[in-house]
């Protein structure tokens, strides 16, 4: 059976466990995504409502699934502690709880995103949203980022009028806190930037682009992994042009910065002072692959194909995904990137990519003795 399968299967024997609500009298439950009112609630946390089964699948798959037993200490009402350092240690466990969630829930929706999973990204962008309000208020530049992700979603999903309410109300609140933060500028442009090349507002997108670049170079540095996002989002606007030169000098430039990161983190890991496990969060991996072989397909499909480029970008795809625990997929592409490295004069890439296919074969499933 199909990992999907499963999920699906998984799901479905939730849905029946599910049991209609019987609302107090006074006692109104609104759905989890749409705010209207409830009529089921989670079999498990018992603490999270919602209007009909779809909603309840599609929450489950977007994020109750990791967060369901979170929720429970943080939505089921307490007995009135007598003592005051009770009460301020209860409160101080509740707001260390309501911040791990916002954190989950952007985690998630996040990596979502960079999977292309708009629609499963907005359960956790919702989520992300409303505990930040909870804890910091409705006008904090602390609901930023979930209105950012809620913006990206909607970008992807064709929903351009949602985006740019989402994108006005984070716009507005960047505005008037003249103390936001650089991260949080980078990203404000960079989804700006993201609209307005839905748009077809190349010129605006570019504009937007190049203040995302220089707000994350001030935070991160120029060769960082974080600014050269910016600058692979302007390649993609170059190619709209077909100003192919320019999108290829870019897509170098991205290439070389996560080339040159993930040979550190790789000689990290094999010098031991780095567990494979914390070599990504799955964000970041997601990220990385999507860009990386959004790279790879523009290259092998280009009359003039860069075999040392190509070489490139397949081995630091491979690094990737070695990092990431899949041997599987290191293989794959250490392989390809073998191939182009050797159709090239300078093989100074070729020892590298060698030494990690031979890593990988390493670290890859071997046959057991059967019992």
């Amino acid at each position: 059976m199909s990992s999907i399968t499963k999920s699906k299967s998984h799901v479905s024997s939730l849905m029946s466990a599910i049991n209609p609500l019987a609302n107090p009298r006074g006692a109104k439950k609104q759905c989890e995504l749409c705010q209207n009112p409830a009529y089921l609630q989670c079999s498990k946390c018992r603490v999270t409502f919602y209007c009909d089964t779809e909603h309840q699948q599609a929450d489950w798959v977007g994020i109750h699934e990791k967060v369901c037993q979170l929720l429970i200490p943080i939505r089921t009402a307490t007995l009135f502690h007598s003592l005051q350092a009770d009460r301020d240690h209860h409160c101080a466990q509740i707001l260390h709880r309501q911040e791990e969630l916002i954190e989950i829930s952007r985690a998630v929706a996040q990596k979502k995103l960079f999977e292309g999973k708009y629609q499963e990204s907005l359960p956790a962008a919702q989520l992300s949203l409303r505990c930040a309000m909870d804890v910091y208020g409705s006008s904090a530049v602390q609901l930023v980022p979930a209105y950012l992700l809620l913006a990206e979603a909607n970008v992807g999903l064709g929903s351009l009028a949602q985006a740019e309410e989402y994108l006005s109300q984070a716009e507005w609140t960047v505005m008037k806190t003249p103390e936001c933060s650089q991260t949080v500028r980078h990203q404000l442009h960079r989804n700006l930037g993201r609209l307005y090349t839905a748009t077809e507002n190349l010129e605006g997108a570019l504009l937007h682009f190049a203040n995302d670049v220089y707000y994350a170079s001030e935070e991160y540095g120029l060769d960082n992994i974080v600014t050269c996002g910016g600058y692979f989002l302007m390649a993609n606007v170059f190619i709209k042009q077909e100003k192919m030169d320019i999108a290829s000098s870019l897509y170098t430039e991205v290439a070389s910065t996560w080339h040159s990161h993930l040979t550190k983190l790789l000689e990290t890991h094999t010098q031991g002072s780095m567990t494979l496990e914390h070599s990504f969060d799955e964000a970041q991996q997601a990220e990385a692959d999507q860009m990386l072989r959004a790279m790879l397909k523009v290259q092998e499909s280009s009359p003039k194909q860069a075999a040392a480029q190509n070489a490139l970008v397949a081995h630091s795809l491979a690094m990737l995904w070695f990092l990431g625990g899949s041997p599987d997929k290191a293989l794959e592409f250490g392989r390809k990137a073998l191939q182009s490295s050797q159709l090239v004069s300078d093989h100074s890439l070729t020892e590298p990519i060698q030494s990690l296919l031979q890593l990988a074969a390493e670290k890859g499933p071997h046959p057991t003795n059967a019992s």
